[in-house]
């Protein structure tokens, strides 16, 4: 409709389909560029288990299985005056969290795969989106 109307450039078109009416026939976009953008309030992204569960890519962040039941661990203990925050929360199993207990990585000797950050809107598009089409990524800066 958007691009009926002219308030949308065609950049990619996906391979081989059209949409038809009675009097037109278009490419079916994969790519659009609007014409005009109106700006929407930024919302945060919600601290939460399922998210932090989401960022970490449903893998226990100390030794990477996918496979087994996650909780979440706070890689500096609560009790230490560790807080509840994107960069201190991770996915852990429950076997890594038990043998991590009250300490942190390094006194446990249990380093971290990767260092955890508060997501951007893009992190969880990839989720959310599953597998991107390859024309996409030039455009969402993903590659």
């Amino acid at each position: 409709m958007l691009l009926f109307l002219r308030k949308a450039e065609l950049l990619e078109a996906s391979n081989g389909k059209v949409i038809r009416s009675v009097s037109l026939t278009m490419p079916f976009p994969s790519v659009v560029r609007l014409s005009s953008f109106v700006r929407i309030p930024y919302k945060k992204i919600i601290l939460s288990r399922k998210n932090i569960l989401r960022r970490d890519g449903h893998r226990c962040q100390y030794c990477g299985r996918g496979d087994v039941p996650l909780t979440l661990d706070h890689i500096h203990p609560r009790s230490k005056g560790g807080e509840d925050s994107w960069e201190n929360l991770v996915a852990a199993c429950v076997k890594c969290n038990n043998k991590k207990g009250d300490g942190t990585p390094e006194e446990a000797g249990m380093p971290l795969l990767r260092i955890p950050m508060k997501p951007n809107h893009v992190t969880f598009l990839r989720h959310f989106v599953g597998n991107l089409d390859d024309r996409w990524k030039p455009y969402l800066f993903m590659h």
